[in-house]
Parts: structure tokens; sequence; C-alpha cells
């Protein structure tokens, strides 16, 4: 059964968008001498744009930093936001689809730019045995409770509604035959997506098109140095080592890029939103042992107890947050695409090497 969520949280915020404008105008507050108003759904499309464009564009931002985009519910100024911008750039995929009925009704004359319509996008996702799995989710006590109590809803910080029809998550969220929407953690993917913006800002300002153009180019040239540099610094990792645990299946394009295999997840699914069964658990138990895995990465947005409890049975370490669906607050180390990319690869070099490999970026 689809999810219906998205229908009445579109109904709610058309009902209350007019009242939003009306009593904020616009969600941007910068003003200034920019050109050109636009969204951008996530952390990290917002700092794409933001570099792309400079300061001929403003950028309202709808996700704030460190938080969710799979837990994420639309607000009425978001509506407003997307009405009064000349463009809307979008992630794409199941990252942010809880726009869709939002932008299907919100009105408006504004573009809408679907970045994963840019880039080169890959199958994600594990084959679980769905009808067994979701079985498990409501069946019997075993040796694994205590990290599926480890894993209780509040304790990642989503609401109840956010976990409705467990069956149906049983069977969608982990589902092997959706593509990917974590793009943004292979740099060649961004670099696709710093071109469909280019394009983009260019259409709806054709007078900023030097700007933009020189613009990309600068920053192209900084992402083809970082993609040169995570790699230099990943083959310092021992290949036997390369092996990697995360909260949820948010690193596959990075794994792909830099040769790590993923040896599993502790929520194996594409969003953060599934929940883990018991037979999850055990079996993610059982890999971490047989493969050797020397850590166990959290993510930034969420709380890491489950990943702690695992670590303890298996004797893995816990390695520093990832940045994984977001990027972080400023002062974070993780404040924009290019620093969280770098503090990811730090984390991970670090962590399985036992502290012993550190990387070199030269920004």
């Amino acid at each position: 059964m689809p999810n219906r969520r998205p229908l009445a949280v579109a109904a709610t915020l058309l009902a209350t968008a007019a009242l939003a404008a009306a009593g904020c105008g616009s969600s941007d507050e910068s003003g200034g001498d920019a050109e050109l108003t636009v969204t951008a759904t996530t952390t990290q499309v917002a700092d794409l744009v933001r570099e792309v464009g400079g300061d001929r564009v403003d950028v309202n931002q709808l996700l704030e930093p460190n938080s969710d985009p799979h837990a994420y519910e639309p607000r009425p100024s978001d509506v407003a936001s997307i009405s009064d911008s000349e463009v809307l750039f979008r992630s794409g995929g199941d990252l942010d689809e809880w726009l869709a009925e939002v932008v299907e009704n919100a009105g408006g004359e504004g573009v809408t730019v679907d970045l994963s319509e840019s880039v080169e996008l890959r199958e994600g996702g594990h084959d679980h045995g769905d009808e067994e799995h979701a079985e498990d989710e409501h069946g019997h006590e075993d040796g694994a409770d205590h990290a599926d109590e480890a894993h209780s809803e509040e304790e990642h910080g989503h609401e109840e509604e956010s976990h409705a029809g467990e069956e149906d998550h049983a069977a969608d969220d982990h589902g092997h035959d959706h593509e990917d929407p974590h793009w943004w953690q292979d740099p060649r993917n961004a670099i696709a997506a710093v071109a469909a913006i280019e394009a983009a800002l260019i259409e709806a300002d054709p007078d900023g098109a030097a700007t933009y153009e020189a613009n990309a180019s600068a920053y192209v040239e900084r992402l083809e140095t970082l993609d040169s540099e995570v790699a230099a610094c990943i083959e310092q990792i021992p290949a036997a080592q390369r092996k990697l645990v995360t909260t949820h299946d948010a690193l596959g394009y990075y794994a792909d890029r830099y040769d790590l295999e993923i040896v599993g997840a502790l929520i194996p699914s594409l969003s953060t939103a599934a929940q883990p069964s018991a037979r999850d658990t055990r079996e993610l138990v059982d890999q971490i042992g047989a493969a050797d895995v020397q850590a166990i990465f959290p993510e930034s947005s969420l709380n890491p107890k489950l990943e702690q409890a695992v670590a303890n049975e298996t004797g893995a370490t816990v390695g520093e947050a990832l940045w994984a669906d977001t990027l972080g607050p400023e002062g974070s180390g993780g404040a924009t695409y290019v620093e969280s990319i770098q503090a990811n690869t730090e984390a991970i070099a670090a962590g399985l090497t036992g502290g012993t490999v550190s990387c070199d970026f030269t920004d």
C-alpha cells in the first residue's frame, strides 16, 4: 500500500500557505543585490547552487543543517518559498519525494530542476528476504533483542507516524530495485549536478551567464581536486580493511568510487525511515565478525545507540559520525559539500586503520 501521508501534508500546507506568504512574504531574508531567487530542497543541493550562483542568487534552503531529509515534513513557509522562486532545485528520488504533492499544487511559474536526472544513478538497497523479515519484525525474541531495543523509533529521532505501516516498509524500503538517491557521495556526480545548475541559472538569468560559467568552472576544479585527494587517502588503507558498515545504505556511491566494500548497514535500506528486523541485526552482527570489520560509522543526524550496541557485541569500534544525508551547521566541519566529503574520508580512514592513516587535503 503506498504511503498517503504526503497527500495529507500537501492539503494542510496549501490551506495555510496563503497565511504564510502574507505573514512573511518570502522565506528569503537576505535581499541584497541578487538577481534571482531560487529554492533548494536539501543542504547539499543548496550548497552546490550557492557555489555556482554566487552573489547573484538568493537560495532558499528548505532543510536545516543536520536534519534527516527522509523524515522531513514540509512547512507552510516552504510552499511560500517555492511559489516565490524562479527555479526549484531538487535532489531527486526518494530523498525529497515529500515535495512532490506540494510542488504540484503550490502554483507559481518557477522551473523545477531534478538534479538526479543529470547524474549517473546506481541501483541501491539489499535483498533481505522481504516476507521473512516482515514476519521477523513482529516475531520472536532472540539474542538480538538488545539491539532492536537500542533502535527504538524515539532514539533515532523519528515520530511514530514516520513508521506507520511497518509491513509496507519491509516491502518498499528493503526493496532492491530502487535507484539510490545519495548520488552526491561521488564527487563526479556533484560535478555533473553543477553543470545542470549552471545551465538552469543561465536560462533563468541570461545576463548572469558569465558569472555562472566562471563560478561553475572554478568549483569544478575544486571538486576534481577533492576527488583525487579522497582517492589518494583511501588508497592508503590496506585493501583487506576497506570494509564499511554504516547506519543506512547511504555510502554506496562513495564505496563504488573509492573501492570500498559495503558489508552492511544497521538500517538495511536507502531510507532511515525503515526499521531493521531482529534477523537483519543478527545477520549484520555475523557479517561484521566474518569480515573482521574494524569500525561502524554512525550518522550525524541520528542517535548512535544501535551502532554502539552492535559494536559492543562484535568488538568493532564506533567511528566518527558521517555526513550522510545532510550537511552540518557552520563550524561543524561539514558545513559545505566539500567539507563533508573531506570529513567523511578522514573519519573512514582513521576508523578503519585505528588512526594510522590520515588525509592530506588542500582546503
